[in-house]
């Protein structure tokens, strides 16, 4: 009897593997996959550019010995203005989108499919997944879009703590690198960002589909309004960034040793010599609190244009 039932819930699994691979289920597939690579790509483009000028001034704090402070902050704003323009704020947000765009894409479409895998695989296709693979699922789609785009970011890197004169668009920077020193160098501070993106973007999207979650389960209401989808993630960019941030001013001075003087050196002694110049906390968390202000409104911006676009596009297709 015991056998009857193993073989029949086989032959149960069996059919329905076959259904999900039919050519229906196929192009399903498909448009989920289009919908979702199309929806993050603009999430990630209008995020970034809300907050390019923040993010480059982060950077420049990052990359220096110099102590941060808002009224330091404030006034490297303000002197960039007077000295180099208006648009100068967003100096290296050209190269910001060419990787935050197929970042932001792959992020997401890989979160979605992670999530249907991993739903699949724990016996919760269409339902919330449990904490632990929600929180596995936000951690691969980050290491998958992070090791597909890294060069992009540390062109970004460079174009935003240099003068205009020195690179004069992205293709110069990937030419001068390849040229001055070495391909290799396009993926130096790759590991650190590794590290960084794994409890960065487990932790981002663990947060938001748990805020949502939650939000199901006690309002009754099936989609939250897009406040309080932008509240969701700020929170989610709030716990992601702030867990993650060290291994963020690691990665910025491996990135950008070339250029700014620094010895170009390992993980573990760029961050002794961030410690043993600047102090554990001013050196390794300087510029958290901008990224306090700039990276809720980022992921909080992100995440609910992901979603209303995502409801859109069904609405579109249905």
């Amino acid at each position: 009897m015991g056998n009857g039932v193993k073989e029949g819930a086989v032959r149960l699994r069996e059919d329905a593997e076959a259904v999900l691979s039919s050519p229906v289920s196929s192009k399903s597939d498909h448009r989920q996959v289009l919908s979702s690579l199309l929806s993050g790509a603009l999430a990630g483009a209008l995020a970034k550019t809300a907050v390019a000028p923040l993010d480059r001034t982060k950077i420049i704090f990052q990359v220096s010995s110099k102590r941060f402070s808002a009224k330091e902050a404030f006034r490297l704003l303000y002197f960039t203005y007077l000295n180099e323009g208006f648009l100068s704020l967003w100096r290296g947000n050209s190269a910001t989108m060419v990787r935050v765009v197929p970042y932001a894409a792959i992020q997401f479409s890989a979160h979605e499919e992670y999530k249907r895998v991993l739903g699949r695989y724990y016996g919760f296709r269409g339902e919330a997944l449990p904490p632990w693979p929600r929180l596995l699922a936000g951690a691969l789609a980050g290491t998958t879009a992070a090791s597909l785009t890294y060069p992009l970011d540390l062109v970004r890197a460079r174009m935003a703590v240099t003068p205009k004169e020195m690179y004069s668009n992205i293709f110069h920077v990937f030419i001068r690198i390849s040229r001055e020193e070495g391909l290799r160098t396009l993926y130096h501070g790759f590991t650190p960002t590794v590290l960084g993106v794994i409890p960065y973007a487990g932790l981002s999207f663990f947060t938001y589909e748990t805020l949502k979650s939650l939000h199901r389960e006690y309002s009754g209401r099936r989609q939250p309004y897009p406040f309080e989808r932008m509240i969701f993630g700020a929170c989610a960019g709030l716990i992601g960034q702030s867990a993650s941030y060290p291994l963020d001013v690691v990665r910025r001075r491996m990135q950008t040793a070339g250029v700014t003087g620094h010895p170009r050196t390992s993980i573990a002694r760029t961050m002794c010599t961030i410690v043993r110049e600047e102090g554990a906390v001013r050196g390794l968390y300087k510029g958290l609190s901008m990224n306090w202000l700039k990276g809720p409104i980022a992921v909080g911006i992100s995440f609910t244009t992901f979603d209303l676009m995502q409801i859109l596009l069904r609405r579109l297709q249905s």
